[in-house]
């Protein structure tokens, strides 16, 4: 049976990521970082209520939210044009395959990468916690782990519709980074910003509900830390037992912020000149 283009790609794309060193370095460093967190945030748990894994994701999730979207944007933002300025784009598309399919390949690819150095740096922290205090609370973690890979889709496919969107490398990076410190910092203080200039007056629940779903950072945060033992402990709970917004609700967001980008990405590069 012939193997389908996309799948072709996938693993061209999974076999390059994973011999290149900076996505070595950096599943490294977040198993380094998952292992530091899960050590020093399990210490306490001894005198709480809370298992010690409940402690983990809170700090787990913190360090998700900045550096998965980091790591998405570097494997991702330089996935087209980097084969144009190396020549292979021209070859590549050759083949009897839609460019649609190349994006879609090279996006299975990196997801692939980005749930393998997740779950390789996730399963140090868990491994150790679990050793020394059980496995109370694995339902927190694994939810956040399937939560954390979602949202390094949805940097995945931002970073691939900025590589579609232009001609070099370097332009795609300043995207990815300017997209990395609006997502990471710049909305939320301009939110809280804007909390503060109400002067202490309610915001309609709706609005605010859009305002987190407008960052998929925000809605991530939301889902990993809005329910059970995890929300006392983050602050989240009184956010999430005021909103509208479901689980189900929050995991569709990120969906449709993964969908949206990978398909502008595919209409962009299907017109665009090489």
């Amino acid at each position: 049976m012939p193997t389908s283009p996309v799948l072709t790609i996938a693993r061209r794309e999974l076999a390059e990521g994973l011999r290149n060193r900076w996505v070595v370095s950096t599943t490294l460093l977040m198993a380094a970082l998952a292992s530091a967190i899960a050590a020093l945030g399990s210490a306490p748990t001894g005198s709480t209520s809370t298992g010690a894994l409940d402690v983990v994701v809170v700090g787990l999730a913190s360090l998700t939210i900045f550096l998965v979207p980091l790591i998405a944007l570097l494997i991702s933002h330089n996935a087209i044009t980097r084969e144009a300025e190396g020549g292979t784009l021209l070859l590549l598309l050759s083949h009897p395959l839609a460019r649609w399919q190349v994006i879609a390949g090279k996006f299975l690819g990196q997801l692939g990468i980005m749930g393998f150095a997740t779950i390789i740096g996730f399963t140090f922290a868990a491994g150790f916690v679990v050793w020394q205090h059980g496995t109370e609370g694995w339902q927190a973690f694994g939810a956040m782990t399937g939560a954390s890979i979602l949202l390094g889709a949805v940097f995945l496919s931002l970073g691939l519709l900025a590589s579609a969107s232009v001609q070099e490398s370097s332009t795609a990076a300043g995207i990815s980074i300017g997209l990395w410190l609006l997502f990471v910092a710049i909305y939320d203080m301009a939110l809280l910003a804007a909390l503060v200039a109400q002067g202490g007056h309610a915001i309609p629940g709706w609005l605010m509900d859009l305002a987190l779903v407008l960052n998929p950072t925000d809605a991530y945060r939301l889902l990993t830390l809005g329910e059970g033992s995890s929300a006392m402990l983050s602050g989240m709970g009184g956010v999430f037992d005021n909103s509208a917004l479901t689980p189900g609700l929050l995991v569709g967001a990120l969906a449709l912020w993964c969908a949206l980008p990978l398909g502008l990405a595919m209409a962009v590069f299907s017109r665009r000149n090489l």
